[in-house]
């Protein structure tokens, strides 16, 4: 999986809601990265932007993913 042929799927608010949804895109077979924002990472902070996690996969994966989280 390169890195330049990722796309956002979506970004949430902290570690658990990113790993949820990696899971179950996972359990379809669709690769996922997740793109921490360090200073929250790092402190365990989820306010103001803090904590945010973005959804990665690959482009040819995109659609998939949308339908599945849709479900």
């Amino acid at each position: 999986m390169l890195e330049r042929d990722l796309q956002e799927l979506l970004a949430v608010e902290g570690s658990l809601e990113a790993e949820i949804i990696k899971s179950k895109l996972e359990s379809f077979s669709i690769p996922v990265l997740l793109q921490y924002e360090a200073v929250g990472r790092i402190f365990g902070i989820t306010m103001n932007g803090l904590g945010k996690v973005k959804i990665l996969v690959p482009e040819s994966f995109l659609e998939e993913a949308r339908k599945i989280l849709a479900e």
